[in-house]
């Protein structure tokens, strides 16, 4: 029989669905599968990119966690591709290689000002109240008036996380350095701004009730922007998820609070439609002053034109949701323009041309771009695994496949990794830390602690 082995870059839902999917795949060969995850601690975004109010949703890593458990996929975490491995290494000692590395910066918004002091990435904010190693302990939050750029799930996200009590946030996984920072808050009012109409926005209905959930929080919406044109109309009558959406806003417009600031909570949550940003405004100082936008409305075609009103808020900080974005990786075809590795069906293409890069192969977000949920994920693994299987014929030929010679080379190179049952004790840990105040864990943040807690020193 065949042997098969395969390395996976990034242990997220992508590179662990797309592992799950050969090992249960009809076997033509024998499979072994080496997953390599530049953090020391797998899930990825499950992890480190999902706000940590949303535990049903971090429930996806059950499934995962069963997955890995099962012990038939090796885990080498903190090795960081194109640094303490590369491409070379695994042409040396694999037959293919899956990249599931996802696509975990903030995409540009291409207005002027947007680089100003107290001018954030929506992916940055997430990345630090998820506890990510890799960056700042400390998040800046003396801004009073912060402005959200973006209609989708992660703006609700950090719009929800700064207009949200801290206290309100301890049941659950946030670091220590996190309630430290979000005691310190200032905020008083986020406002959310989306281009188009409320009939037109991308978060989910869950997302959007949440909102209206929040403990002295008021939620402010405005009656200019409900007054629909046919389209609207019409995809509220056809789509059930934009009928739930529609009728919770204008449950909404019904509270005291609409159309001002008014109301008795301490905090305000406005949602502003049919406005395109043109310019952050900033003071002498090169700091966040304000935002300057265009008043929009319909096209009568599901979209929208502008109408020349220009209108400026006073803000003191601004977040951009306005989608992730894939990075490049050393010696693998980029495509800079839509932030993936080009591809034809997971297939990796040379960068300018159709032609096929043999044995190499792409799944997740740095595939098609970051769009759709874990249906997606898993359904984009199989295409993948699928051309995989059927190109038996143009897999590399490695010099060298034994599952001894990773570990060697790791060690010779001096490369603190992580495995299985190191990222089963930092788990056990994190859970430990939390049972006390009757949490669900909390987290530990500073790499080289994870890493001492995984490796049992």
């Amino acid at each position: 029989m065949t042997k098969l082995r395969l390395a996976i870059v990034g242990a997220g839902p992508a590179g662990i669905y797309a592992a799950d999917i050969l090992l249960k795949a009809e076997r033509k060969f024998d499979v072994s599968i080496d997953l390599f995850e530049q953090l020391p601690a797998p899930y990825g975004l499950v992890r480190y990119g999902v706000a940590p109010d949303h535990p049903r949703i971090k429930g996806i890593i059950t499934a995962l966690r069963g997955v890995l458990d099962r012990g038939d996929i090796r885990i080498f975490g903190n090795v960081r591709f194109g640094e303490d491995i590369t491409l070379d290494d695994l042409k040396r000692h694999y037959h293919a290689v899956i990249f599931a590395t996802g696509a975990v910066q903030d995409a540009n918004l291409a207005i002027p000002g947007i680089d100003a002091a107290g001018s954030y990435g929506a992916a940055d904010f997430v990345s630090w109240f998820d506890g990510h190693p890799d960056v700042s302990r400390q998040w800046p939050l003396d801004a009073a008036s912060v402005a959200v750029i973006g209609n989708g799930n992660v703006a609700l996200d950090v719009s929800r996380m700064l207009a949200k009590h801290v206290e309100d946030l301890m049941p659950t996984e946030i670091p220590a350095n996190v309630e430290e920072g979000l005691r310190a808050s200032r905020v008083t009012d986020v406002h959310v701004f989306g281009r188009r109409g409320p009939a037109q926005v991308k978060f989910t209905p869950l997302e959007l009730r949440e909102l209206g959930e929040l403990r002295d929080v008021d939620i402010v919406v405005y009656d200019e922007d409900f007054d629909y044109d046919e389209a609207s109309r019409a995809a509220i009558a056809s789509n059930k998820q934009v009928m739930v959406i529609d009728r919770v806003l204008q449950s909404w417009r019904k509270r005291e609070s609409v159309n001002n600031a008014g109301g008795e909570a301490s905090r305000r949550l406005h949602l502003h439609f049919y406005a395109r940003p043109l310019e952050v405004l900033t003071d002498d100082e090169g700091r966040v002053s304000g935002l300057r936008w265009e008043r929009t409305r319909p096209d009568g075609e599901g979209g929208v034109v502008g109408t020349g009103e220009i209108r400026e808020l006073e803000i003191q900080a601004l977040y951009r949701a306005v989608g992730y974005f894939g990075s490049p990786l050393p010696g693998v075809p980029f495509d800079k323009r839509h932030g993936v590795i080009p591809n034809h069906e997971g297939q990796v293409l040379r960068k300018d041309s159709n032609e096929r890069v043999p044995g190499v192969y792409a799944t997740g977000w740095i595939k098609r771009g970051p769009v759709g949920l874990i249906g997606h994920t898993k359904s984009d693994a199989m295409e993948t695994i699928r051309h995989l299987i059927n190109d038996q014929g143009s897999w590399w030929q490695p010099a060298d496949p034994s599952e001894e010679a990773i570990p060697r080379l790791l060690e010779e190179r001096g490369i603190a990794w992580t495995d299985l049952e190191g990222w089963h004790r930092l788990d056990e840990h994190e859970i430990a830390q939390g049972e006390p105040h009757e949490r669900a864990r909390v987290k530990v943040v500073p790499r080289d602690e994870m890493i001492a807690i995984s490796r049992g020193m």
